[in-house]
């Protein structure tokens, strides 16, 4: 049984004389769950079963599902290729009952199919429970023989199964396989647990409750069974071989690539050939299901998924379309088991030639913009999230393919600001389609913008205008009318309100119709491609579709923004002055009340360098120099020397925004599309108030202007005078004062500390082996100590063992609110007889704590109940003289 179709067939035919029905697989695209992108588990296609709204044709089932995890919660895209068992599509074996057995007859097929059709030897394996699933752990005792320590607790929800907030729901079991201790790696629930010598082949999941509501659980009337297997993990497994990537069917995957590219399958090009053969799969499987490349939807992930194997196939050098070429491959090893794929073939090798070759046109472009992007970054470097996006808005670059085209020089992606700036661009939702709910929320303004046109946007030269009510919107859905009271988003004409974008926050103010309606607008939102939208309540009367309106924008808040735009162009031209030309933005927040900005630069900022960009800008506002806007050509404008910010989005004509002087040269000349002052006099006051890292070599520094900035330093000078007061010093040696008073402090703190320890560990005359007991045939030192941090724990029992030499020391710290920290340390004599793991476990039960954790010879934990401290010990010392 060496072959992934042998597998495959050996496990549907074992189940099947064991009176299960064969259930060919569900297509990718779920056909019962419209909250799912794709099937992602072998128990989709069964998920009426389960919950009761269909009765199921038979008792019990198996299968082979193709799945794929590529898009939304289920996401292992970014690691294929790179690890030994991600992948975007896999094949999930699964047995299934729908009340008929349950954990015991689950468990019995499970050991019989792996230890004797299989053949894994019991050694090998262990398995996992949830903690309280006492059955479960008895079981597999009684089924499998195995030994307690190879039935391991697992506390969390790894181990719990949920469909959902409610619906069934059970604890699971999972099989793991030991792959030999020549691997790194631990056990489940053990600190190691995330190494690779141990790896989960199945997981039974034991339905036997309905979660009715949070906290809310009742027993089903008829308990199931949903188990899954990856194929080619146990593949692994059973052709003797470590990684996914080894088995036979990717072999001949990766050997079809090797033959068409000529690139040996070593070194850098190992990833690219992985990386081919899973995506040609997964876009295969896709397209024999009906999906096909779009920039929305399921559509836009099997482009991703596309584009990021192709960009591989760029790597090797392949000088034409390549993927096209391995389909016949694909069919040979997969064809017999899914005969959709021979159907589909013509229509997967055609979409495939066509895609390489578009993709190919935008390719070259696109890496020629992450180089410029990354000129300068050194390896360990992290490419800010801000830009990441913006590439892949601007060009159809996705994240992956812009974390594979810097993975090979060690450059990595800030991911969680790229996240953000996809969830503040909701213009692009439809790009990311996730099935929920929220997406009919966004999906209403496209439609519009498609039917209306884009706004024309006035707030340039003025902050009032006339318009006319085009569309109301409530929930994501048109409505004719809003009424006192109720929220309302509004479309218009015309307006003055600018909608955020380009880092500047969206205006804020009222709008009121010619019936005497208003309607206080909380923001202003730029929502498919130039559709602006006014977000905000009725406050008096209702405001109707076709309403003659007057929009009047905040002036102090509009006023308070632009003075922080334009001290942010500042800042920029200041920071490019005093650190260098390398200096380029990568972000910026301007708000009424403050402004941010991002920028690479690969070290902090030192106070004197800091003081001389202040100095510089603030020189600039002295000046009062008008602040000059023109619309250009945007060649002509480049052409210019003005700054464009990379990723941005820009038409054939732009605005170029010109400040201030210096060596008589223009200072700040930059293409933007915000609302600036008219002179730089405007801005009153530049004051920096921080700087700090965003990402590996991006800072952020952040600033006031106006009179947040002089309310600022009126305060900072208040706060100086309270402390040179309380210290009764002059204001200008309060720095030097409290420096002295810091030091003074922490050589006063180590003091005490070193005094709690040596009292802990009987100072004052007693020594530290004092209270040594001998319980069974052991020395144990057990002691309640008070007033020592948790953390100094674990040295003083290291300590106290130096102390008793052979024997086992557990000391118990109590805080002051009560609460119990727990360390056991074990003698390196005594570690074949006592894990300190097992001796803490049984102190924290005590104490109101669950589990603990740690090494044999030293373990800890903790509880909330410190006032049975005492007791603790004793529990520990009741083990050890069992």
């Amino acid at each position: 049984m060496s072959s992934v179709n042998d597998i495959r067939s050996a496990y549907l035919g074992f189940f099947q004389k064991n009176g299960h029905e064969v259930v060919p697989s569900s297509p990718l695209v779920p056909r019962n769950d419209p909250t799912l992108m794709f099937t992602n588990a072998g128990m989709v296609q069964f998920k009426d079963y389960f919950t009761g709204r269909i009765g199921a044709p038979y008792p019990r089932a198996t299968t082979s599902q193709k799945c794929v995890r590529a898009g939304g919660k289920h996401n292992d895209l970014d690691n294929v290729g790179y690890t030994a068992r991600h992948h975007t599509f896999f094949e999930m074996l699964g047995n299934f009952s729908f009340g008929d057995y349950f954990k015991e007859r689950a468990i019995e097929l499970a050991w019989t199919l792996i230890t004797k059709e299989f053949g894994l030897p019991k050694d090998k394996l262990l398995v996992t429970v949830y903690h309280t699933d006492d059955e479960a752990f008895d079981l597999w005792k009684k089924i499998a023989g195995l030994a307690d320590e190879k039935i391991i607790r697992i506390p969390t929800s790894d181990n719990f199964w949920q469909m959902g907030d409610t619906g069934p729901c059970g604890p699971c079991s999972e099989i793991f396989y030991d792959h030999g201790d020549h691997i790194p790696g631990g056990p489940p629930g053990s600190p190691e647990e995330d190494g690779d010598r141990f790896i989960e082949i199945w997981n039974l999941v034991f339905m036997q409750y309905e979660q009715i509501a949070p906290g809310n659980r009742v027993p089903l009337p008829k308990p199931s069974i949903d188990t899954g297997m990856g194929l080619e993990r146990v593949a692994a497994v059973l052709q003797g071989v470590h990684d996914n990537y080894d088995i036979d069917l990717f072999r001949a995957l990766i050997r079809a690539s090797v033959e068409a590219t000529g690139v040996p399958a070593e070194g850098a090009a190992r990833a690219s050939h992985r990386i081919i053969a899973d995506h040609l799969r997964a876009s295969s499987f896709l397209i024999a299901d009906g999906v096909l490349p779009s920039n929305e939807g399921r559509g836009y992930v099997l482009r991703r998924i596309m584009r990021r194997a192709m960009r591989h196939a760029h790597i090797l050098g392949a000088a034409d379309p390549l993927l096209w070429r391995l389909v016949p491959a694909l069919v040979r090893e997969m064809g017999q088991a899914y005969p959709e794929l021979v159907r589909a073939e013509p229509l997967i090798t055609e979409t495939l030639r066509l895609e390489e070759i578009r993709f190919r046109r935008t390719l070259a472009r696109g890496l020629t913009l992450l180089d410029e992007a990354t000129s300068g970054f050194a390896e360990g470097s992290t490419l800010d999230g801000e830009t990441a996006f913006k590439l892949y808005d601007t060009y159809g670059f996705p994240l992956d393919l812009t974390q594979d085209a810097l993975r090979a020089r060690g450059i990595g992606v800030d991911t969680d600001t790229f996240q953000s700036a996809m969830e503040r661009q909701k213009a692009e939702a439809r790009a990311n389609w996730s099935g929920s709910g929220d997406t009919a929320t966004e999906t209403v303004w496209y439609p519009l913008r498609d039917r209306l046109g884009a706004t024309e946007f006035l707030g340039y030269s003025a902050e009032a205008a006339e318009g006319k009510v085009l569309a109301l919107v409530r929930d994501g859905a048109e409505i004719e009318s809003a009424s006192a009271g109720e929220p309302v988003s509004i479309v218009v004409n015309q307006t003055p309100f600018y909608g955020e974008s380009g880092g500047q926050v969206g205006d804020a103010g009222r709008i009121e119709t010619e019936q005497g309606a208003i309607i206080a607008i909380e923001d202003t939102q730029k929502k498919a491609d130039g559709l602006f939208v006014h977000i905000g309540k009725v406050e008096q009367g209702t405001v109707e579709m076709g309403d003659a309106v007057r929009l009047s924008v905040d002036h102090a808040r509009r006023g308070a923004i632009r003075s922080n735009h334009s001290a942010t162009h500042l800042l920029h031209a200041a920071l490019r002055t005093v650190l260098g030309d390398h200096v380029a933005q990568k972000g910026s927040l301007v708000a009424p009340d403050r402004l941010r900005f991002d920028f690479s630069h690969p070290k902090p900022i030192d106070e004197t360098e800091l003081g001389t960009i202040e100095d510089i800008a603030n020189a600039v506002v002295l000046q009062d120099a008008p602040v000059v806007t023109r619309l250009m050509d945007r060649d002509e404008a480049m052409g210019s020397g003005a700054m464009a910010l990379f990723g941005e989005k820009y038409g054939d004509e732009v605005r170029v925004v010109t400040m201030g002087e210096r060596d008589g040269k223009p200072y700040s000349v930059e293409l933007c599309g915000g609302t600036h002052v008219g002179r730089t006099g405007e801005i009153g006051l530049v004051t920096l108030v921080g700087e700090s890292a965003v990402a590996a070599g991006v800072r952020r520094v952040e600033a006031l202007t106006g009179k947040a900035a002089r309310d600022y330093l009126e305060t900072q000078d208040k706060r100086l005078k309270a402390v040179a007061a309380a210290l009764k010093v002059r204001p200008e040696e309060a720095a030097e004062r409290v420096a002295i008073l810091v030091e003074e402090r922490r050589r006063l703190e180590k003091e005490l500390a070193d005094a709690k320890k040596k009292l802990a560990l009987g100072g004052g005359g007693q020594a530290a082996g004092d209270g040594v007991r001998e319980v069974g045939s052991v020395r144990y030192l057990g002691r309640v100590v008070e007033g020592i941090a948790p953390k100094d724990l674990k040295g003083l029992v290291d300590d106290a063992k130096k102390s008793v030499g052979s024997g086992i020391v557990a000391f118990v710290g109590v805080s002051d609110d009560g609460k119990a920290a727990l360390v056991v340390g074990v003698s390196e004599d005594l570690l074949g007889r006592y894990n300190a793991v097992d001796l803490v476990r049984a102190g924290s039960e005590v104490l109101g704590g669950k589990g603990g954790g740690g090494r044999p010879d030293m373990a800890q934990a903790g509880g909330p109940d410190g006032a049975r401290a005492g007791e603790a010990l004793a529990a520990i010392e009741t083990v050890l003289a069992a």
